[in-house]
């Protein structure tokens, strides 16, 4: 971000400091849920210009400067000017959703029509789309602030490093991982340069990042959430999804994006199983009665993940629920890396094409031209994009994974796929479980110079078990290590049990209260917002 617009956020900053007015209470930028931001703005203690600015000035502080988080590709020049905007509208007309003037960022894989959008690799670099995706639509439609695009894992694969947007770091400890793929998105709203970001998953991209930085994620059932518009890699088993730094702006953003869209027919399941209001589901005493299940195969590969993990249960059980002991099959955990790569890489090498051919011309129209271009570029440019041998060397092997009519695929997704579904219906059923809990990441965060982890070594994490069933999964941040790195837990549940899970998590959060602003983006002069 460039001094002279950092310093006309200082300068802002000062002109829109106010004493509080008497009765008023005081709440630190990052623990203001969207409900309270809400609430401060239609008091007139708190606008959307001001937020918008404390948000940008985290972001010139923290991600070029300080720990270089390098979490953001692209900055929204207008969003102050938006925002503006948007406080006007309020005052003559009232607000529009409880995400009105609330500061977004976006993966760089989601179709905003003002801005570029990359999936962070150089070889679509200024790519700007015809139109927005139907979530960004319904996020502006709504009010919300589009404040940037987040760096991600190149083509939402890979490690959290992009040709274009080079390595993102984690802000509790920058030497190590955010997580890919949405690992630009969780680093971003971990250190608090927006209230709301939007991540994508098909293998664990929402959820692997929002343990490692510490946030709240959704992944939600498959259908839930609209596709189009979102650079895909995988449909069987894509799905878009809120990050934020509390369950409750989880919900309050699910309000606002479930909903069927004709452009994407998987959205036709969710037609009478969504929710009229998933903040409704927000009990404190929501663990109080339910059956949780505890997934002990994903433990055992860090000791002091497995200490939160066990310190979390007794919390749950503390709260009123009843925990069960589950097991899952061993050809399940063997399998389950097999079962997604042979559905992931021939889907992304067919699907790609489709989304290519809706760009400007120029632009690759294939994974074999995308291939081609790559091996062109070799070096890296002054600014730093270059190579990306990790992600470009899957190209090929994308390539090679054949068609979607051949037998390793059909079979994987007209039998095996299926087979997990009815395995985890059974479990959900026989024990009658509302959730089935283990920690998201059975380790700690990786040193970025750490080398990259062989092919199956997923099987130690649960993530893909909602990927194969199409199913929810909700993480929640359950404590710490000893050397400072978050730990969080994830709530699996049946299709369409969103609401029984943010419940659940949000019990969850109020008893623990785990989740820190990471120590490397501390508060910023100023950050003290007024609440009533």
């Amino acid at each position: 971000m460039p001094a002279a617009f950092g310093l006309a956020i200082a300068a802002v900053l000062l002109c829109l400091s106010a004493a509080p007015p008497l009765g008023a209470q005081s709440v630190d930028l990052d623990a203001a849920t969207i409900q309270q931001l809400s609430a401060a703005m239609d008091a007139g203690t708190l606008t959307s210009e001001r937020l918008v600015t404390l948000s940008l000035a985290r972001l010139a502080a923290y991600d070029d400067q300080g720990p270089r988080l390098n979490s953001v590709l692209t900055l929204n020049r207008s969003a102050l000017a938006q925002a503006r905007a948007l406080d006007a509208e309020r005052r003559t007309t009232g607000k529009r959703s409880l995400l009105h003037g609330i500061p977004v960022i976006l993966k760089d894989n989601y179709d905003t029509r003002d801005l570029p959008t990359t999936g962070g690799s150089i070889l679509l670099e200024g790519s700007v789309p015809p139109d927005d995706a139907f979530l960004v639509k319904k996020l502006r439609d709504a009010g919300a602030v589009i404040l940037a695009k987040a760096n991600l894992s190149e083509f939402a694969s890979g490690s959290a490093f992009s040709s274009l947007g080079g390595q993102t770091r984690n802000p509790h400890d920058p030497l190590r991982t955010p997580s890919g793929s949405s690992g630009g998105t969780g680093a971003s709203i971990a250190a608090a340069f927006a209230t709301l970001g939007m991540g994508t998953d098909t293998g664990g991209s929402i959820r692997g990042p929002s343990t490692v930085n510490g946030i709240v994620g959704l992944k939600p059932t498959l259908g839930l959430l609209s596709r189009d518009g979102i650079i895909p890699l995988a449909l069987s088993f894509d799905t878009g999804g809120p990050m934020a730094r509390h369950v409750s702006d989880v919900a309050v953003a699910l309000d606002v994006l479930a909903g069927v869209d004709d452009a994407d027919t998987v959205t036709w399941r969710s037609r009478g199983r969504t929710d009229s209001a998933y903040v409704r589901h927000l009990r404190a005493n929501a663990l109080a009665g339910a059956r949780i299940g505890v997934a002990r195969d994903f433990m055992g590969h860090d000791a002091e993940v497995d200490w939160v993990t066990d310190a979390a249960l007794a919390r749950m059980r503390a709260a009123g629920a009843t925990i069960v002991e589950v097991r899952l099959p061993r050809w399940l955990i063997d399998a389950k890396g097999d079962f997604y790569s042979a559905v992931r890489y021939p889907e992304f090498a067919s699907q790609i094409a489709t989304y290519l051919a809706t760009l400007s011309p120029g632009y690759p129209r294939s994974l074999a031209e995308l291939s081609a271009r790559a091996d062109s570029i070799v070096a890296p440019r002054p600014d730093g994009a270059g190579p990306n041998a990790m992600r470009w060397s899957l190209f090929k092997r994308e390539l090679g994974s054949g068609t979607l009519s051949d037998p390793r695929y059909t079979a994987v997704r007209d039998h095996a796929l299926p087979l997990v579904r009815a395995h985890l219906d059974g479990l959900f059923a026989t024990q009658r479980l509302d959730a089935i809990v283990y920690p998201t990441g059975s380790r700690r965060p990786d040193l970025i110079s750490a080398p990259p982890e062989p092919p199956g070594g997923g099987a130690a994490s649960g993530s893909n078990l909602a990927n194969l069933s199409g199913y929810p999964e909700l993480v929640v941040p359950a404590g710490f290590t000893t050397d400072q790195l978050p730990v969080g837990v994830s709530f699996l549940g049946p299709a369409f049990s969103e609401g029984t899970l943010l419940g659940l998590g949000f019990a969850f959060e109020q008893r623990t209260r785990a989740r820190r602003l990471p120590r490397f983006t501390p508060p910023l002069p100023g950050e003290k917002l007024i609440v009533r």
